[in-house]
């Protein structure tokens, strides 16, 4: 359930923040007081692309205010939590808050004070929240968008058969662009087979193995500084090992001195046998050094012959892929092109059998989901049907009918529409030829409605869905929005009295002048102010006593009307 929201320089909202109920929550005010902001708000915590006019310019005016909006979620429905685990959100204390900093017009999304790609940010949303936003109906005139319905009524059963059929898509598409490409004529396979046997030969030739171009690089490096080594490694000999004054000479009188009185001092004796086991190591060491001077030789051209195979193995390096590996890889590719293109007829042959295995396998996927689609079309239809009836639409039909897309897709084969008739003795017929911009707000109501019953998400928004409706099917709206918030939390912003009657939690959304500045807040109202809001909904401009009875009224009869559905 979304707890709270909290907004900060957006728009005309200077500071704002609302404490939601569970229920059903309205929103309602003034056009133009910021309904449309409040959306726009939750929409950016939730990950949308921000809005430059939404953001406001500093007092300056070499700039933009930075913007900050948060959401705090409480999220006890076992279902939400192991999604949201999946995700890598755990809640804390049964809190998951998602919140969007906005400066100099880039978001940074944190969820649980954690940072995450706005990607991400939307696919935990998805979990949390459904916005049906003021136009979202219209989607329904897109044949895409009922598949879409259908798949999501049945995801129970149809993730594992999608999944599998997006899988067997992919290779059914990379087999038969695999045939596209493999169609070439006589003489230019004849010219293809000439430069792969060139550039396998030099591949060849070259006898690479891993790991050596590291090993050419360190003799390199060592050759052309060996004069600066061997003078190195000379000196050191000198001072540690060679000559009169040298460290292993005076050492060794030092080891002496100490020999002669370490019978008399037990430190004495210690410190003889730390700087004897020195002795020891000093010696060890010049003699490794000595063996290394003597058998080191840096000769040039050995020097040259290591740059030469260097220069060699680093064009092929760059020409065939980056690294040995690749190289390597590039060579076994280009060997079974030439395979393929040596034995082309025999190649051909075999990649159309692949296809038309893979496509068998692609036919059998799309009818495991079709017949799932069509399993629960039928129970679908049946619960908008009911829910269509309950928002006045009295004699309504609702299918779906099936069809074939002309070829294959990632989500099967299926072309499916829904049909309706919203009057007697009509045929069925596809949304977009029959239905209204109102009737398909209370279309997509009913839908939302069955989907809420199947799904996890505890919080809907409702943004206008009343569009284009009045009277008696506006009560019936209002009573469908109430029953919804039995089990679901509902915030919706409407300017029908009707609907917003039925709030557990009624809210106004007010602009105001301060300053020189124009600002818009939102606060909870109470019983009475409820009732004035009312008023102000049925009567616009001169609201008399008259009008706040019938405001009064109707705040009593959508009590009546809760307490009978409970």
């Amino acid at each position: 359930m979304l707890e709270s929201l909290h907004v900060k320089n957006l728009a005309l909202i200077d500071e704002s923040e609302v404490t939601f109920s569970g229920g059903l929550n309205i929103l309602s005010g003034e056009t133009g007081a910021g309904k449309s902001i409040i959306i726009g708000s939750i929409n950016l915590a939730l990950g949308e692309k921000v809005n430059k006019e939404m953001l406001r310019e500093n007092a300056a005016g070499d700039g933009l205010e930075p913007a900050f909006v948060e959401l705090v979620f409480s999220v006890t429905d076992r279902r939400q939590v192991d999604a949201l685990k999946a995700l890598s959100v755990y809640p804390e204390d049964d809190t998951v808050i998602l919140s969007r900093r906005i400066v100099n017009g880039r978001g940074a999304a944190k969820v649980n004070g954690e940072s995450f790609p706005a990607s991400k940010v939307k696919e935990i949303a998805a979990i949390l929240i459904d916005i049906h936003g003021q136009h979202e109906h219209q989607s329904l005139l897109s044949r895409k968008k009922h598949l879409e319905i259908l798949d999501d009524y049945a995801r129970e059963e149809i993730g594992e058969p999608k999944k599998k059929l997006a899988e067997a898509y992919q290779n059914y598409r990379k087999l038969a662009e695999e045939l596209e490409q493999a169609d070439v004529d006589e003489e230019e396979r004849l010219r293809e087979i000439s430069f792969l046997e060139y550039e396998s030969a030099e591949i060849e030739e070259a006898a690479l193995h891993p790991g050596e171009d590291e090993e050419l690089e360190d003799a390199f490096r060592r050759f052309s500084n060996g004069r600066k080594i061997m003078e190195a490694a000379g000196t050191a000999y000198a001072k540690t090992g060679s000559g009169g004054e040298c460290a292993s000479e005076l050492t060794g009188r030092a080891l002496k001195e100490l020999s002669g009185v370490a019978s008399y001092d037990g430190a004495i004796a210690d410190l003889e046998q730390q700087l004897l086991e020195i002795d020891n190591l000093l010696n060890d060491f010049n003699r490794e050094l000595a063996e290394y001077l003597e058998e080191t030789e840096f000769d040039e051209e050995t020097c040259y012959e290591v740059e030469k195979r260097l220069n060699q193995v680093n064009h092929l390096k760059t020409k065939y892929g980056g690294s040995i590996p690749a190289v390597l890889e590039a060579l076994e590719e280009k060997k079974k092109r030439l395979v393929r293109l040596t034995d082309y007829d025999a190649y051909l042959k075999g990649l159309k059998e692949k296809l038309l295995a893979a496509e068998t396998t692609l036919k059998k996927h799309c009818k495991a989901v079709s017949r799932v689609r069509q399993k629960y079309a039928g129970t679908l239809t049946a619960a908008v049907t009911e829910a269509l009836k309950e928002l006045n639409f009295l004699d309504v039909q609702f299918q779906m009918r099936f069809g074939q897309t002309p070829g294959y897709t990632a989500n099967g084969s299926d072309d499916a529409e829904f049909l309706i008739s919203t009057n007697p003795g009509e045929p069925l017929k596809p949304l977009g030829k029959v239905a209204s911009g109102g009737e398909l707000s209370r279309i997509m109501l009913a839908v939302k409605t069955v989907l809420a019953d199947q799904d996890a998400v505890e919080t809907l928004i409702f943004d206008e869905i009343d569009s284009g409706i009045s009277g008696r099917t506006a009560q019936m709206v209002s009573e469908k929005m109430n029953v919804l918030g039995r089990n679901h939390q509902i915030i919706c912003i409407t300017h029908l009295p009707q609907i917003a009657a039925m709030a557990d939690a009624h809210y106004l959304i007010e602009k105001s002048v301060r300053g020189k500045s124009t600002v818009s807040t939102i606060r909870g109202l109470d019983a009475e102010e409820s009732v004035g809001e009312l008023a102000r909904m049925i009567g616009g401009v001169k609201i008399t006593e008259t009008v706040r009875d019938s405001a009064r009224e109707m705040k009593e009869l959508a009590a009546s009307k809760k307490n009978a559905i409970r």
